[in-house]
């Protein structure tokens, strides 16, 4: 299983760069006709937001010679084959998108999505085995977590104007912050403060609301609900971590 997940790695960042439009292919923002673009939805974040990926290949590949090294324990046993599927799902999303299947990448990403659940899931239940693997490992799924539940938002919100629900789209794009917010905090309340979610839900709530304070589509209600739901989720974020923190010292 070692080996599978170095595959994986490479497969994941070779596809992913060449099925990008990096060298062949179209560039995501302009498959399927532009329906991914940063300009495309109203929780579309802005380009440079998608600038986290390079982190999170790089700390895939990280990943993939960490748990290949001598001495790591049944932790990574029970961690490596979601973390293969999750490697395999984001190639698999970029070619669909190259497809034009906008319908299919929302399955994808979803399935996406449950698969880097679960590996936060058993993280929490197979404790890091020092600093190292806690930075490789869990800082790397959990940007890599946190990133995509903000990109399956702007995922099915691109879907739904894609089918033509276009109404009452500033109510819709709160309501979806709202959920965004309530996912954020609930990630650390079940972590106990994890820091690696946040940054990357705030990054990319972050890009969100430059998305809407500036450019084609300007939307400041939008913009603020998403600055509003950034705060919450950094704030709840680490009031979680120094009271678990304070805990396990007066424990």
């Amino acid at each position: 299983m070692k080996t599978v997940v170095v595959v994986s790695a490479v497969v994941a960042v070779v596809v992913s760069f060449l099925g990008s439009g990096a060298w062949i292919g179209t560039p995501i923002a302009e498959a399927a006709g532009g329906a991914l673009s940063a300009t495309s939805t109203l929780v579309a974040p802005a380009g440079p937001a998608f600038s986290i990926w390079s982190v999170i290949y790089t700390g895939l590949i990280a990943y993939a010679v960490w748990q290949f090294l001598p001495g790591r324990t049944a932790r990574h046993d029970a961690l490596r084959a979601p973390i293969v599927a999750s490697m395999l799902l984001n190639p698999a999303w970029i070619l669909v998108i190259q497809f034009g299947q906008v319908w299919l990448s929302v399955i994808v990403i979803v399935a996406l999505l449950l698969v880097l659940v679960r590996v936060f899931v058993l993280m929490q239940q197979h404790r890091p085995e020092g600093v190292a693997d806690a930075v490789i490992t869990d800082g790397t799924m959990g940007i890599y977590l946190g990133w995509v539940c903000v990109a399956t938002i702007a995922n099915v919100s691109a879907w739904l104007v894609n089918l033509g629900l276009t109404s009452g789209a500033t109510v819709w794009a709160i309501i979806v912050l709202v959920v965004a917010a309530g996912v954020g905090v609930f990630l650390a309340q079940f972590s106990g403060g994890a820091v690696a979610p946040m940054l990357a839900i705030v990054w990319g709530l972050g890009w969100l609301a430059q998305g809407r304070f500036s450019g084609e589509v300007v939307d400041t209600t939008v913009a603020w609900a998403a600055v509003l739901a950034a705060v919450v989720v950094a704030i709840a974020t680490v009031g979680i971590r120094v009271r678990e923190r304070r805990t396990v010292s007066v424990g």
